[in-house]
């Protein structure tokens, strides 16, 4: 094996640090590759797994773009890969385990070709002890970097290539907002949905959450970036964008505008792409400006995803979320007013450390109360390096199982009752794909991000058609197309 070269680590301390009065890089990266790098990528094929949320997937198509840009040809799976590359994610141990697994999978490649290189980025790898361990128990991996440096990418793996090096390079935080990445996102010949980077990073440090230390400080795009970014992809023939933060709702306070992201939101939409989303605000930074905004323009879904963590008071306070049941609900009520139709997911953590019977009470009471449509639900996983996982935990896995099959249950009722009412109804689909389960149907979204089959052929694919709803399943709807 390789010895590896360490040219920065990552440092969970120096994560947490926050000089805000530091000024953001707002310079346009240069992603030019090598001569020698385009030479060695013509032909030859790379595999990324993608793990985590919306911003890995965004990072990966950035990844993909610049692969792409030296001749290389994606592939679905491992085998004769010349380049396997793992975008991790940290927020849960078992995907940190799931990883583990696949890279011994990769390393059977490996073992047929010792050209084949190996190379983990993403949240994992902003992590002290996963580097530690990825170096000591799986040294065939050649090249780790981190969320803050996917901008060094292309001359990373040119000094592997051309100097048959292994690079360990993680930088701890971030002070950088890139422009300048490919247009080409993934290569796909049809152009339908894209993700759209508002801002990076996250301040809130809750007391569960490896984000902060993973995605460094709070940073906003420049505005008129991002529309110029969006007008492109709708001249492309693009449908939808989501606008991508780990706290949307404090975009632009870097900028001493707290109210920046509702006029952001509302220039997007005057651009006329076809559909607008968001992910994910922060209850406590949500402005009503934003409801006003939402329901001023019909581009913009009725759809909103509004982590609530946990229904008591006591529980908000240990995770640091700054806002109280109350609040919550609040919000909660003022959208629906704005909003009747507002579609409504969550994110729910059952068994906090010391998370009393009645704290679980207090967390179904709410659920009842705003009757969801969709939540995630998650039973508690600690973070190493994060305050939660200092917690003394007398609540043992037995019971944290019990509520987790409990709250579930009454979230797939009330999402059940909330489905049921489409029965009958028309709605609006964006069609992405052909259906996993019966290739005789073709799958797309309506306005609410319900998922709806229809009988079809790919040639709905990026279409946007009506859909009279006759089945009501959980978390999807079965239809049938209606004539334009």
């Amino acid at each position: 094996m390789k010895k590896h070269r360490l040219v920065s680590l990552p440092n969970l301390k120096e994560a947490a640090g926050r000089n805000l009065s530091k000024p953001i890089d707002y310079t346009k990266v240069n992603l030019q590759a090598s001569s020698f790098l385009s030479s060695w990528g013509a032909g030859k094929t790379f595999c990324i797994k993608t793990y985590g949320c919306q911003a890995n997937v965004r990072d990966s198509e950035i990844i993909k773009s610049l692969l792409l840009s030296i001749g290389m040809v994606e592939q679905d799976d491992f085998l004769g890969a010349s380049l396997i590359l793992f975008n991790t994610c940290a927020v849960r141990e078992n995907a940190e385990n799931h990883l583990y697994g696949e890279l011994g999978r990769a390393k059977e490649n490996y073992d047929k070709n010792h050209d084949c290189i190996i190379g983990i980025c993403g949240c994992v790898m902003q992590e002290e002890f996963a580097v530690k361990h990825v170096l000591k128990h799986f040294p065939f991996v050649s090249m780790i970097f981190g969320t803050n440096n996917i901008t060094s990418f292309l001359s990373l793996l040119n000094d592997v290539v051309q100097y048959n090096q292994s690079i360990v390079d993680v930088r701890s935080n971030s002070d950088l907002v890139p422009e300048g990445f490919p247009e080409d996102r993934t290569g796909r010949s049809s152009s339908i949905t894209a993700f759209v980077n508002i801002m990076y990073g996250c301040n809130k440090f809750c007391t569960y959450c490896i984000v902060p230390y993973t995605r460094g400080r709070e940073r906003s795009r420049k505005e008129e970036n991002i529309i110029a970014e969006v007008k492109c992809l709708k001249e492309q023939g693009y449908k939808q964008v989501t606008l991508l933060g780990q706290n949307v709702d404090a975009y632009g306070k870097d900028f001493g505008d707290e109210y920046a992201f509702a006029g952001l939101l509302e220039k997007v939409a005057q651009t006329g792409i076809e559909r607008v989303r968001f992910v994910t605000p922060y209850p406590s930074d949500f402005k009503t400006e934003v409801f006003d905004v939402m329901a001023k323009y019909d581009n913009i879904m009725p759809y909103l995803h509004l982590p609530v963590q946990s229904g008591s008071d006591a529980i908000l306070k240990k995770m640091n979320r700054r806002y109280t049941r109350e609040q919550y609900l609040s919000i909660v009520h003022e959208l629906r007013r704005r909003l009747p139709d507002v579609f409504l997911s969550t994110d729910i953590i059952v068994g906090f450390p010391n998370e009393s019977d009645q704290d679980f009470e207090d967390t179904l009471s709410l659920v009842k109360e705003v009757s969801y449509d969709a939540a995630f639900t998650f039973i508690y996983s600690p973070r190493p390096g994060t305050p939660a996982a200092r917690m003394e935990d007398k609540v043992s896995m037995e019971t944290k199982h019990e509520r987790f099959d409990r709250l579930k249950a009454l979230i797939d009722e009330c999402a059940q009752k909330r489905a049921d009412a489409y029965i009958g109804k028309t709605v609006e689909v964006l069609f992405e794909k052909v259906s996993d389960k019966d290739k005789t149907r073709i799958s797309g979204y309506d306005r609410h991000n319900k998922l709806v089959h229809v009988k079809g052929d790919s040639s709905l694919i990026g279409t946007i058609r009506k859909v009279k709803v006759t089945e009501s399943h959980l978390y999807s709807l079965i239809g049938e197309l209606l004539d334009d």
